[in-house]
């Protein structure tokens, strides 16, 4: 989808840019999306701020009309930097709703389409980066190895005021590896820690737009079937807002997004990538089955069954 239809289908009311003196084409965009965010955006945006690089850098910050103090934090910052901020203010009836949920994809993609630089770094609002660093580090590297496309970096998780190492599987603390791997992993990529190269050109199809999860979809994209790396440093934290137990109704919302995710994006994999994804998608529908007949072995068998029958039809 070219950027006039997706404006054409999705924006009800414009987006209003605040001025600023941003260079035309810095080497890297950082795009930060945020709603809500009032008790955290600060930190996140300091955290970017304080970067020490020798190359220029720009921040698209992306303001989804949030009901507390982000939007008044974030002007104040734009006009505070505006060497270096372009802040985007948008309504929420532009808002895309995934499974009947609202997110923040218009605002992901927005910046995305904005962004002017050769390199692309991630940070929602609520997260934010810990090593002054962390930028060249990563740029350092991707122009240091032309076959990864996409690098991250270790990071913290930060639960009820407690720092724990976000943990990968070991083999990929050093060595390089490819988009099938995170298939038959999980997405084990911390988003804030990520840094890609931008594809030219930078082409976001429609099932971008519908899949759940925007971060292990762009990865599919943007990898175009190079490597990934970790650089094994920590440098961010991801902030997780509530640590209580899912509910079996949550659990099942999660397997049912997880399903609807592998469901979206199989028919744009590569052979090898669809033969995971299908053992991946018959596990999800033993999973969703399970949940939802726990008390009956019979009913869960038998919807297991129209699941596995619904999904060879899709076929």
């Amino acid at each position: 989808m070219n950027f006039k239809d997706f404006k054409s289908k999705y924006q009800k009311k414009d987006v209003y840019e605040t001025s600023n003196k941003v260079v035309q084409n810095p080497i890297l965009s950082v795009c930060v999306q945020t709603y809500n965010h009032g008790e955290y955006i600060g930190q996140c945006l300091d955290g970017i701020l304080m970067q020490k690089t020798n190359f220029s850098y720009e921040i698209l910050l992306s303001e989804d009309d949030s009901s507390d103090e982000t939007r008044k934090i974030c002007i104040e910052y734009a006009e505070k930097y505006p060497e270096t901020i372009r802040l985007f203010l948008h309504d929420r009836k532009n808002n895309i709703k995934i499974n009947g949920s609202a997110t923040g994809r218009y605002c992901f993609l927005w910046n995305l389409k904005h962004s002017n630089g050769k390199y692309i770094a991630l940070c929602e609002g609520d997260d934010y980066w810990t090593d002054p660093l962390k930028l060249q580090k990563q740029v350092d590297f991707l122009k240091a190895h032309p076959d990864v496309n996409i690098c991250f970096t270790r990071a913290n998780v930060l639960t009820n005021n407690t720092l724990k190492l976000h943990e990968i599987p070991k083999v990929f603390n050093n060595e390089p590896f490819k988009y099938i791997d995170l298939l038959k992993k999980h997405n084990f990529i911390v988003t804030a820690s990520v840094m890609f190269k931008k594809p030219n050109p930078f082409v976001l199809p429609d099932w971008f737009l519908k899949v759940p999860f925007g971060d292990i979809s762009i990865y599919k994209l943007v990898a175009q079937n190079k490597e990934i790396q970790c650089i094994n440093e920590v440098t961010c934290v991801y902030r997780v807002h509530d640590n209580g137990i899912y509910s079996g109704l949550n659990l099942l919302k999660a397997r049912q997004n997880y399903l609807n995710f592998f469901e979206i994006i199989f028919p744009h994999l590569d052979t090898e990538e669809k033969q995971v994804v299908k053992v991946k998608i018959k596990e999800k529908h033993k999973e969703i089955a399970k949940i939802k007949y726990s008390n009956s072995k019979w009913k869960m068998l038998c919807y297991y069954a129209y699941l596995r029958l619904n999904n060879l039809f899709k076929s």
